[in-house]
């Protein structure tokens, strides 16, 4: 009985917020979010910048040293999200999710931006372990990579153009390239 309340509450809260997913206006509550970095995005379309966001929405990414950004990501407007549920968060509810968020964000605000070892995905990882989602504490850049890779949801068609199309350019023109030099 106990376990059927917790469900439809669980049920009732994935369904208010991904009403208030609003793509136009970049709003994410309760979710990851993904955009592809010029270049190295291009040549391995699972590596991008993510960023977390609050209760209400508002992005939070690690954009560069000592500097987290607010609604404004580094690389441009997400093209893709992965919500999560906020019943899975270790203290329930939408405040201790909201403050882990913001913890994560004031340490990064005070860290050196590491491309390999620091970066965004590990200050998302960061508010995933300090809101114990999942009830983990193990959160880091590769789970969250594989994680968002599978799970995220492109924010519309020109999303996913603007992950996938320059990769599969690329992937053309090294295909083309090389039956031109098989010819020879």
């Amino acid at each position: 009985m106990m376990a059927d309340v917790v469900e439809k509450d669980t049920m009732k809260n994935y369904h208010i917020a991904s009403e208030k997913i609003n793509p136009d206006i970049s709003r994410y509550p309760y979710c990851i979010v993904w955009t592809p970095i010029p270049v190295l995005s291009w040549l391995l379309p699972f590596i991008g910048h993510m960023g977390i966001c609050t209760s209400t929405g508002v992005i939070r990414d690690f954009a560069g040293p000592y500097f987290v950004s607010e609604d404004n990501m580094a690389f441009g407007r997400p093209t893709k999200y992965w919500m999560l549920d906020v019943s899975k968060v270790y203290a329930s509810g939408s405040n201790a999710w909201d403050t882990a968020v913001h913890d994560a964000s004031e340490e990064y605000k005070h860290r050196m931006h590491n491309l390999c070892c620091d970066n965004c995905h590990s200050h998302v990882a960061m508010a995933l372990n300090l809101m114990r989602y999942e009830n983990s504490t193990s959160w880091n850049m590769v789970n969250l990579c594989l994680l968002a890779l599978i799970h995220g949801k492109h924010v519309s068609c020109a999303g996913f153009l603007k992950t996938w199309l320059p990769f599969l350019m690329l992937m053309g023109v090294i295909l083309t390239v090389a039956l031109a030099l098989n010819l020879r």
